[in-house]
């Protein structure tokens, strides 16, 4: 269970379909929402001071600590009230898509987040309900949000997302897609009210160009997806440079 989110069709965005006039036109029937739009009509109306009392999801702490000399110093810091026993706040899926004779793709999805009033591009992702490992949450909100099956390949060490600002943490959870299994060739989201995400896949093999060129767009790129792309493209600089070595 996520704070309120929304999903429409599947879209794939891989070379393959760039390449492809029949499946490019296939894709623009399947599209509610242009891919190439960064607005769906979603927008701020107003914002306003809230109180710790009222908020659902989050609240305000002043923390005294003491540093490494022994002086006494004050800290705000904004923490999640939703956090269980498991001590993991939430996951982000790192979902590969895999078709047979195709390159993979990572799997996406577009939503709009208030705070940045932009559509954002993101990992699927939730919380982490009590009872429930980070794993088993990474198969729930993937089926969830996207409604594809997948299998849990690794999971990463607990992230904190802004220590400066939050002890909000999270893990990443990578998930395989196997497209040949029939439960993925029709998905369907389970979502809740509220929720609209336009799922989509890009290639991993120039992602981090793509999330570039999505937010030339207008586009905002979660932090997590972005950093991972860039650590990926880092690794693949390094496979060429060590193979023409």
């Amino acid at each position: 269970m996520r704070p309120p989110t929304f999903v429409v069709p599947h879209l794939s965005v891989t070379k393959n379909i760039l390449a492809s006039s029949r499946l490019s036109q296939l894709s623009l029937h399947l599209r509610p929402m242009s891919s190439s739009s960064a607005s769906n009509g979603s927008k701020v109306i107003s914002r306003t001071t809230m109180s710790t009392e009222d908020a659902k999801w989050t609240t305000l702490k002043k923390l005294k600590w003491v540093d490494a000399k022994g002086k006494e110093r004050a800290w705000e810091s904004a923490e999640r009230s939703t956090r269980k026993s498991s001590g993991v706040d939430a996951v982000a899926i790192m979902a590969i898509i895999r078709r047979p004779g195709e390159p993979d793709g990572l799997l996406l999805g577009k939503q709009y987040r208030p705070p940045t009033e932009k559509i954002c591009i993101e990992a699927p992702a939730g919380l982490v309900d009590e009872g429930e490992s980070p794993e088993e949450t990474a198969i729930r909100e993937l089926k969830e949000e996207t409604g594809y099956i997948g299998t849990v390949r690794e999971s990463s060490c607990l992230i904190f997302n802004d220590p400066g600002f939050t002890n909000t943490n999270m893990k990443l959870v990578f998930v395989d897609i196997d497209m040949s299994d029939p439960r993925n060739k029709n998905p369907q989201p389970e979502l809740e009210e509220g929720e609209i995400i336009e799922t989509f896949t890009l290639p991993l093999d120039n992602l981090y160009e793509e999330l570039k060129r999505l937010e030339s767009e207008g586009f905002g790129v979660d932090a997590r997806l972005g950093s991972w792309a860039l650590g990926l493209k880092a690794a693949q600089e390094f496979v060429k440079l060590k193979g023409a070595l």
